[in-house]
């Protein structure tokens, strides 16, 4: 195992220097041109490094006998060590460590023609795609027929015909295998820009096929029913009709001019892109499923499923609820919504938390309500608002509250003990070698395996107020800057904006070069 901790000390080393290409180990006989041979050497290297962190954590996790699965502890905090130097988060890490080493033990063809230039990434990626479908004894042959098949080829190209070879050299029917892929059917979002997420659903392709086909049918009904709808109603109508249904989907025009003209579609201008969109919405936010097993059986759709109503975690300043700007709400754990959203959630919703913050440094203090609730969880969760490991942003209405002094060991159950840490970084921290002290404020700091120090700061608010008199100047230490309130807001007070802070992976004390401990 010396070769393996050489190895990702030596990548470690590369990283923190700011290096941009790894040191070459591979022979000059490679007809490649220069810089693809250089590009491709990088990769390959990368991914022997991170499968020889994946073959550490294996034995690290030998002989083990905590009641815990050892191996994802240990790759756990292998890949919580990596993620800060490869600047990406430790579930990202976690991925490409199952990747590589998938890649390195189960296709070594492959990395062997990708190392001699024969194939590129793309290739790989389609090999190791398909090929995790075909059984491991058939599997050198299929992967020496994708090679020749690749060469000479774009990866979009022979994917087809990998697809087709796969399933000749595969022993069981293809009913056996959809029966087993469809255990995997899950949903999940990916947030994106400008306030808009993708919901994306892992589903049989013929119900798959079915959605789409029941959501256009319904969309090219409201798109057919349009005429009818603005004979029915006039000009006037018709456009705050338009209006109401472009913000509020198909269902939300006002009522009134449903019942005098007959119909709330008057004027709709909507796509049919964007009528099912809102109709997928509609039917998930508001229906009831049809199959629920906690009905009484006698059809009426009373049971508890079509009850159950979505649930989000928003923040936003009083003068955006007040509608004196339009600055962006906060969906925790996810990106900012525009303000006509937040708004429209405010007024549906009778119970909010106030939330009372320091003047300077913005730091949650008390938080309140109008109707009691656990006031030490309230506070936690808007102090925390999301997972206190470093990287992660798990929302706080899914994490665990956790002392960061363990109450086994005497620590107390008070603010200044507790944060909300996520299932996996909850684990990580009792499992691994990771350690955490939590100072004043909320601030906690996390020392890995190899000494690496991370500060985690509780998460400001966007906006903080100060007490009406001079302009605060900016501080050197207490990381805020000020402006002035905008014109019209009724206010002589001042806003004062956090500015970002540099979190550092690099240890405090240890050598550049200082040897990871695991």
């Amino acid at each position: 195992m010396s070769e393996v901790r050489d190895t990702i000390r030596t990548c470690l080393r590369v990283r923190d220097s700011g290096a941009t290409r790894m040191p070459p180990c591979w022979p000059r006989s490679w007809r490649m041109p220069r810089a693809r041979w250089m590009w491709s050497a990088g990769q390959v290297r990368e991914v022997r490094v991170l499968a020889a962190a994946g073959l550490l954590a294996r034995e690290q996790a030998a002989g083990a006998s905590e009641r815990v699965q050892s191996h994802e502890m240990a790759l756990r905090g292998i890949a919580a060590e990596l993620a800060g130097v490869f600047a990406a988060t430790d579930r990202t890490l976690q991925r490409r460590i199952d990747e590589a080493q998938d890649l390195v033990e189960n296709y070594p063809a492959t990395m062997e023609a990708w190392a001699a230039g024969r194939i590129t990434r793309g290739h790989v990626r389609v090999i190791q795609d398909v090929g995790c479908a075909v059984p491991a004894p058939v599997r050198g042959e299929f992967e020496r027929a994708a090679i020749e098949r690749c060469e000479g080829e774009t990866p979009n190209r022979v994917r087809d015909a990998l697809v087709h070879l796969a399933e000749r050299l595969h022993p069981r029917s293809f009913t056996e295998r959809h029966e087993a892929a469809a255990a995997g059917r899950c949903v999940r979002v990916q947030p994106g820009p400008d306030g808009m997420s993708d919901l994306i659903a892992t589903l049989p392709t013929v119900i798959a096929e079915g959605v789409v086909d029941r959501l256009t049918r319904q969309a090219r009904e409201i798109i057919n029913a349009r005429p009818q709808a603005e004979a029915a109603t006039g000009p006037t109508e018709a456009s705050e009709d338009a209006d109401a249904a472009a913000l509020g989907g198909a269902d939300a025009a006002a009522p009134d001019s449903a019942v005098a003209g007959g119909s709330s579609f008057g004027g709709d201008t909507r796509t049919i892109d964007q009528v099912r969109a809102d109709v997928f919405a509609d039917l998930l936010l508001a229906g009831t499923p049809a199959l629920d097993a906690t009905a009484d059986g006698d059809g009426d759709g009373n049971g508890a499923l079509g009850a159950i109503r979505a649930k989000v975690q928003v923040i936003v300043s009083a003068l955006t609820l007040t509608g004196q700007d339009d600055g962006p709400a906060d969906l925790v754990g996810r990106s900012p919504i525009d303000a006509a959203t937040a708004r429209e959630l405010a007024g549906d919703n009778t119970t909010w938390d106030r939330l009372l913050t320091h003047p300077v440094t913005g730091t949650v203090l008390e938080c309140d309500t109008y109707q009691p609730t656990a006031a030490m969880r309230r506070l936690l969760r808007a102090r925390d608002r999301h997972c206190r490991f470093p990287g992660c942003r798990q929302p706080a209405i899914r994490c665990e509250i956790d002392h960061t002094h363990a109450a086994s060991d005497g620590g107390p159950t008070h603010v200044c003990n507790l944060a909300h840490l996520c299932k996996r970084h909850h684990d990580v921290k009792h499992h691994t070698r990771w350690r955490v002290r939590q100072l004043t404020g909320g601030l906690l700091v996390w020392t890995s395996p190899t000494g690496r120090v991370y500060r985690e700061d509780a998460p400001p608010p966007l906006v903080a107020f100060v007490t009406a008199g001079s302009p605060p100047g900016p501080s050197p230490d207490d990381g805020t800057r000020a402006r002035v309130a905008p014109p019209g807001s009724g206010s002589t007070r001042f806003l004062v904006e956090p500015r970002p802070r540099m979190v550092t992976g690099r240890p405090l004390s240890a050598p550049r070069d200082a040897r990871p401990p695991f």
